[in-house]
């Protein structure tokens, strides 16, 4: 185990045979200890490998906020993936902080997180997923199309596809500085789908429609649609609150459990 990576875990036992493990990982590349729940299936066996889907919650949240939405070990045991929920230590927008040296997000997700989940747990490494809401599902396809190599596939919930739409966001501005919008839409996913394009590999995302972010992610879909991306698209009812979120997410579950049985 890496030696700059843990420096604790809990584990804690539930009256079943599976278990709920929180992680705890060291500030070299974030501000402060990030904590990261783990669910595995009541299945779970060294003698098996298994998908793990990387679940990131939204912009104010942290590695808790899907648990308030779901049942995330009833979802891992249904599906038969490990679920990882890290903390995004609320306002890291899952990016390295231009303005910000210890708020480098994707070198910790690279560096620390990744690697110890794949060493700590049985993973099959053909099968990493990742996904998120709000903030999340943007920072899940900007990790994803930064190196999708190491995924297999990747999604979105009601995610912000383009920063713009979120410049007045206080946790925004204190992660980008006082960015002008063509530096916000640099960042943005909406200008970086090129990358998910040439990968070849799908891409799954969804926005309620009295969502704020249901125009970009409507232009996000003519993108992928003029670019050839393997996208599927959901567009439905909803605005952007828990109640959509608790109905959105099977579908991207189900999309990834797709994937693994073909």
């Amino acid at each position: 185990m890496k030696k700059s990576a843990i420096i604790a875990w809990l584990m804690i036992v539930s009256c079943s045979v599976f278990a709920q493990e929180q992680l705890y990982f060291n500030p070299i590349y974030i501000p402060h200890t990030d904590t990261t729940s783990v669910f595995t299936p009541r299945d779970y066996s060294s003698g098996k490998k298994y998908p793990v889907l990387f679940l990131l919650h939204g912009c104010g949240g942290n590695y808790k906020q899907w648990s308030t939405i779901i049942n995330v070990q009833k979802y891992a045991d249904a599906y038969g993936f490990i679920v990882v929920c890290p903390d995004g230590l609320n306002d890291s927008w899952y990016i390295n902080s231009p303005r910000k040296s210890m708020s480098r997000f994707e070198d910790f997700f690279f560096k620390d997180l990744l690697p110890t989940i794949k060493q700590k747990y049985h993973v099959e490494e053909e099968s990493v997923f990742i996904t998120g809401m709000c903030s999340g599902g943007h920072g899940a396809l900007n990790l994803f199309a930064k190196k999708p190599e190491l995924f297999r596939a990747a999604g979105s919930t009601a995610g912000v596809m383009d920063l713009r739409v979120e410049a007045s966001n206080s946790s925004l501005r204190n992660i980008m500085g006082d960015a002008d919008g063509e530096t916000l839409k640099r960042f943005s996913m909406i200008s970086n789908l090129d990358k998910i394009a040439a990968s070849g590999k799908e891409i799954i995302f969804d926005c309620g429609n009295e969502d704020v972010n249901y125009q970009a992610n409507n232009v996000f879909r003519q993108r992928c649609d003029e670019m050839k991306v393997k996208a599927t698209y959901i567009a439905q009812t909803g605005k952007h609150d828990k109640a959509y979120w608790k109905r959105s997410i099977k579908a991207q579950f189900d999309f990834f459990k797709r994937i693994v049985m073909e």
